[in-house]
């Protein structure tokens, strides 16, 4: 454990591949290399200089859209000044408003306008409407008279014993019983 250095050693080593045939290059080759004056840092340099250049370029794209955001929100916050006084919190609920309305989606939009067209009369027609689709729904059987007495007994005994509901277990059998019977009911009538 403590017989090695933790840190590598000054002495680097290096490999060197040698090749049994020797290596030829073509002379266009040799020559663009030597003709070429970038070192790697000139050309890591170059390199961080396109960089800047396009996101200067994105940042100046995302300027002009926003401030295209900015003129269309101002066109449209652009309050005209009303012929009475208003107070100050009315303005700002109409601000506000505003605000909210070019922020959100077209479907809201719309529903807020739908919302505003309607008259009286509309609302009416469309109360009707859903009365008449809620009263043509099928109707829900009325509990059974025992099952309903059963379930005001465990609740009258709750009330009377509010300190002590394990008293009530009488009562509690009693509901389980007329459930379970009404279950019963319910099964045979569905497998007939």
């Amino acid at each position: 454990m403590g017989a090695e250095n933790s840190k590598p050693s000054s002495d680097v080593s290096q490999h060197v591949f040698s090749s049994d045939t020797p290596v030829r290059f073509s002379n266009g080759l040799v020559d663009s290399l030597q003709k070429n004056t970038q070192t790697d840092s000139t050309r890591s340099k170059q390199q961080e200089l396109q960089y800047q250049q396009r996101l200067t370029a994105e940042l100046e794209k995302l300027r002009e859209k926003e401030a295209q955001n900015l003129s269309d929100l101002s066109k449209t916050l652009h309050v005209e000044e009303p012929s009475e006084p208003t107070s100050l919190t009315d303005r700002l609920s109409d601000v506000t408003e505003k605000i909210s309305d070019a922020t959100s989606s077209s479907a809201t939009l719309a529903e807020k306008r739908r919302q505003q067209d309607m008259s009286n009369s509309s609302v009416t027609k469309e109360i009707e409407a859903l009365r008449k689709k809620l009263d043509a729904r099928k109707k829900l059987e009325q509990a059974d008279p025992q099952v309903n007495k059963a379930k005001d007994d465990v609740v009258a005994c709750l009330r009377l014993h509010d300190r002590r509901p394990l008293d009530c277990w009488k009562e509690v059998e009693i509901f389980k019983k007329e459930v379970g019977r009404l279950e019963r009911d319910f099964v045979e009538k569905t497998i007939r």
